[in-house]
């Protein structure tokens, strides 16, 4: 299993490395404001989200396949169920 480690950073963005045991890759991501409650997650969650989105995203391709930089809120632009599955685990999240 991958190991994911979001790291915050400044203004919204995080530092991100993907490890899978033979490479490790790293992303800076942003969280645009208003998304995170957008999706159904609590303030204050938002490297949670960053996390479950690379395991969404992991699942569907390869780390070296990630954008090494981009913002969280064109994953639903590639992956059109992205939103809806985002909410369905903020639902599930404590």
């Amino acid at each position: 299993m991958d190991t994911i480690r979001a790291t915050e950073a400044e203004n919204g963005a995080f530092l991100v490395e993907v490890d899978d045991g033979a490479i490790t890759t790293s992303h800076t991501v942003t969280v645009p404001p208003g998304l995170p409650e957008a999706l159904g997650w609590a303030p204050g969650r938002e490297s949670a989200l960053v996390e479950q989105s690379f395991r969404f995203l992991l699942e569907r391709e390869p780390a070296t396949s990630i954008l090494r930089r981009f913002s969280l809120e064109v994953i639903g632009d590639y992956f059109p169920e992205y939103r809806a599955e985002m909410k369905r685990i903020a639902g599930a999240a404590p």
